[in-house]
């Protein structure tokens, strides 16, 4: 009867055991149902993607968050942009209907890599889902720049078109407008890349106006600066530079759990 009654003690502690893990899971939920009907941000990660406009470019990137405490998210963030001249101006071709338009005195792309990691912090809780919550974002990390060489087409003495780049053997025709033909396209010198690294910092402020928890909506404006170990050409007719310093905005999407 003693081993009987010790079963029944067992086997009664572990159904309160289990019922007691449930009912404390079902409230934790509630209060995340609550908190996230009075526009408190809860979760564990996000997932953002996201464009953005630069004073000097544009890019995108991809961010992944994990929330340490109820305001502060550990980030971690890869850039992928591209850097361009304000004195970039395209041209027509030549021919006004067929190929590229082209950049005149332009020798370089330049496309920064950046990975970083950085912390965001919450100011403002949305206070209802039709609210905005406002954040602070700081991220620093390390760059690494793309150089490749901008090709042109020009007409040579044998009257054929040719693509030419600038400090090349053929190059004193690269700023001949009368022999520029047009561009050379898109798919010129990607096998001559140079890396050029850098490290580079920001900050921005994040105003997510997303109507529910677990969809990530919303716009960052910020500025960055980056660093490099060298100069990066861009222009003929410009200083090649070692630092950018920008603004931009970015539009945000993405999910949370």
């Amino acid at each position: 009867m003693a081993l009987v009654s010790f079963a029944q003690d067992s086997t009664q502690t572990r159904l309160n055991t289990k019922s007691d893990r449930k009912e404390a899971h079902r409230e934790r939920i509630n209060a995340l149902i609550k908190q996230s009907e009075e526009g408190v941000l809860v979760y564990s990660k996000q997932y953002i993607f996201g464009i953005q406009l630069r004073t000097n470019g544009y890019g995108a990137f991809y961010e992944l968050g994990r929330m340490k405490t109820a305001r502060k998210t550990t980030i971690y963030r890869i850039d992928f942009n591209e850097i361009k001249s304000p004195k970039e101006e395209k041209l027509p071709n030549s021919s006004f209907f067929f190929g590229n338009s082209f950049v005149y005195g332009k020798i370089n792309y330049f496309y920064p890599v950046t990975l970083g990691i950085g912390q965001q912090y919450i100011l403002g809780q949305k206070g209802n889902k039709n609210g905005v919550a406002v954040s602070a974002i700081g991220e620093a990390g390390i760059s690494l720049g793309l150089l490749r060489p901008y090709y042109i087409d020009v007409i040579d003495s044998t009257g054929n078109s040719v693509a030419v780049k600038y400090n090349s053997s053929d190059s004193s025709s690269f700023l001949d407008v009368t022999r520029i033909s047009g561009g050379s396209g898109f798919s010129k010198g990607w096998n001559e890349i140079k890396l050029k690294p850098g490290g580079f910092a920001k900050a921005a402020l994040r105003f997510d106006y997303g109507r529910f928890n677990e969809v990530v909506s919303g716009i960052e404006i910020g500025i960055s600066m980056e660093a490099y170990a060298q100069k990066i050409p861009i222009m003929v007719f410009e200083k090649a530079r070692q630092f950018f310093f920008q603004g931009y905005i970015s539009i945000l999407f993405g999910k949370r759990k």
